[in-house]
């Protein structure tokens, strides 16, 4: 099982409505895409005092790489992904991504 976590360094770190889109695009793969198991988002509460700097953040559950490669390759994600480089801090440089492979 991987777990895609993507957090979200915004240009404008009070304004969650650029994320609307992407948000609902990735959301709407999970009924397309066989192995994303889960999809879920919100803001980061940061109660440890450690991450600021990301304002939000999405994580999915694949059931294996080969259903995130899938998810990679497929054409909504790349279009969400291009709205989130544009709403993110630095573009593409806002964006933090950890694949966490869960027993």
């Amino acid at each position: 099982m991987i777990k895609h976590c993507v957090f979200l360094s915004l240009a404008k770190p009070d304004d969650f409505s650029v994320l609307e889109e992407p948000m609902r695009l990735l959301e709407g793969l999970s009924a397309d895409l066989p192995g994303m198991l889960d999809f879920g988002h919100g803001p980061n509460r940061d109660f440890e005092n450690k991450t600021s700097s990301y304002q939000y953040g999405f994580v999915v559950t694949f059931a294996d790489r080969e259903a995130s490669l899938a998810y990679e390759k497929h054409p909504v994600h790349q279009k969400a992904g291009e709205l989130l480089i544009a709403a993110c801090k630095g573009g593409y440089d806002g964006i933090l991504v950890a694949d966490i492979e869960a027993g």
